[in-house]
């Protein structure tokens, strides 16, 4: 299937309704040929107007969009060779699964014959052969999404673009239509923008996650760079599976420096090549849930570990790990996820005193 190049170049791209507030400001991004892209932010961030711009539904005011190259601001939909898959799939309810999937290329003029060899064997891609003769009516969720998933992709887009496509689903069929999605991806080779507000789904599916905040771009790249090394506190808190602590720094000691805030004086942390600190300069600190261990309150620790005392607020079973709510370090939330052998064989109980630590390598300096 040729379906030529799909890199996204979006130069200076800002979007303004009404000549003053803008939804999107600045925006410079690259997103490679054949990635699968999550662009990930709360509501209003900004990030489906983006979406809207790369396939033509709307124009910049100022910037430029390019596709293999070539600036599309102000080209049809058609002629971007992009498709859109919407959050309500917008299925046609009188026509089958092989006539809504054949759709787009009936309107293209194709013949009866090659438009339906071509259908079926998109219908084939998507595991719904069995169904091509049912309404949507007759199909469940993850069916349907199926269909317009096929629908969207059969005319051979070079980027096909989705937007909050895993909503409408239950927990159970979110999980296996990520799956699905990843799948599709894959065979048909072409570049996915796909807009979410939830954390998990674009960490579990993209190779390149974009997080937003006020119509910019707060970090971008590698799924596993934004959730372990986020660069500042926005993106470690809307990320999640963060701790991030605020302080001054003290003393400065080679590959280390000391906190000297009240709350969590004495903390060491990393230091890295080519980071200017100073003393007395406020920081944030990032430190994984997952990071953090939990002893008793008279535990002597390692000189390799740093930690911070603590009252347990809560304790929630996760099946795999236990989520230990802490009232720790003057933060309104500090959280360890610990694995569910280990919480087991010596559990603690709400409101009990105990220590949070970690080990102090582990320590992320924010921007």
């Amino acid at each position: 299937m040729s379906l030529g190049k799909g890199q996204i170049e979006i130069a200076g791209v800002a979007k303004s309704y009404d000549g003053f507030t803008y939804a999107v400001d600045g925006v410079n991004l690259k997103i490679p040929d054949g990635a699968y892209c999550c662009i990930l932010g709360p509501s209003g961030c900004g990030k489906t107007t983006i979406l809207r711009m790369i396939a033509g539904h709307e124009d910049p005011t100022v910037g430029e969009i390019l596709i293999g190259g070539e600036n599309v601001v102000g080209l049809p939909p058609v002629e971007r060779r992009t498709a859109m898959m919407f959050q309500s799939y917008a299925l046609f309810p009188h026509l089958t699964v092989r006539d809504n999937i054949a759709f787009a290329l009936r309107v293209r003029g194709l013949s009866k014959t090659e438009r339906y060899a071509r259908t079926d064997a998109m219908i084939e891609k998507v595991r719904m052969t069995e169904f091509s003769n049912r309404l949507p009516a007759q199909l469940s969720g993850g069916q349907q999404q199926r269909v317009a998933l096929a629908r969207a992709a059969i005319t051979e887009p070079r980027v096909l673009l989705l937007d909050e496509p895993l909503s409408a689903l239950d927990e159970h069929l979110r999980i296996r239509m990520r799956a699905e999605l990843r799948r599709m991806q894959r065979e048909l080779g072409i570049t996915f923008v796909h807009v979410t507000h939830t954390q998990l789904e674009a960490i579990a599916l993209a190779d390149m996650v974009v997080v937003m905040e006020n119509g910019k771009i707060k970090q971008a790249g590698p799924a596993r760079e934004i959730y372990a090394a986020p660069k500042d506190r926005y993106v470690a808190e809307f990320l999640g599976g963060q701790n991030v602590l605020s302080g001054k720094l003290g003393k400065i000691n080679g590959t280390r420096a000391m906190i000297a805030s009240p709350e969590i004086a004495g903390i060491q942390i990393p230091t890295y090549a080519g980071a200017r600190l100073e003393a007395g300069q406020a920081i944030d600190i990032a430190v994984r849930r997952d990071d953090v261990e939990l002893f008793r309150e008279d535990t002597a620790l390692s000189e390799d570990m740093a930690s911070v005392p603590a009252t347990i607020l809560g304790i929630e079973y996760q099946g795999n790990f236990v989520k230990v709510m802490l009232d720790a370090a003057g933060e309104e939330e500090f959280v360890a996820y610990v694995p569910e052998r280990r919480f087991f064989e010596n559990p603690f109980e709400v409101g009990d005193s105990i220590l949070a630590a970690w080990l102090i390598e582990r320590a992320h300096l924010l921007a």
